[in-house]
């Protein structure tokens, strides 16, 4: 059981959007949440994984360069990345 209510949560980040609409910033906002969980050691237990699908693009002007070995350097030229070989 959580002891943060979702819905407080979502009420706290809309209050934080509406907030940053109002003055405007020359860099992009960031919002950070952190999570403790009891009885979980991170050093035993690797159970956690996974990804989440942002709504938007976090960094749009961000560029980046991939570093690998062949495969990836084949990998990085099918989907458009900037790349730069290992061996080379």
């Amino acid at each position: 059981m959580s002891k943060l209510q979702s819905d407080a949560l979502r009420e706290a980040i809309s209050g934080i959007m509406g907030d940053s609409k109002e003055k405007n910033r020359n860099f992009v906002e960031t919002i950070e949440l952190q999570i403790g969980l009891k009885n979980y050691d991170p050093q035993k237990d690797k159970r956690f994984s996974g990804s989440v699908k942002l709504p938007h693009i976090p960094r749009p002007k961000m560029k980046i360069c991939m570093l690998g070995d062949a495969q990836h350097v084949e990998e990085a030229e099918k989907i458009g990345l900037d790349y730069m070989d290992v061996e080379a």
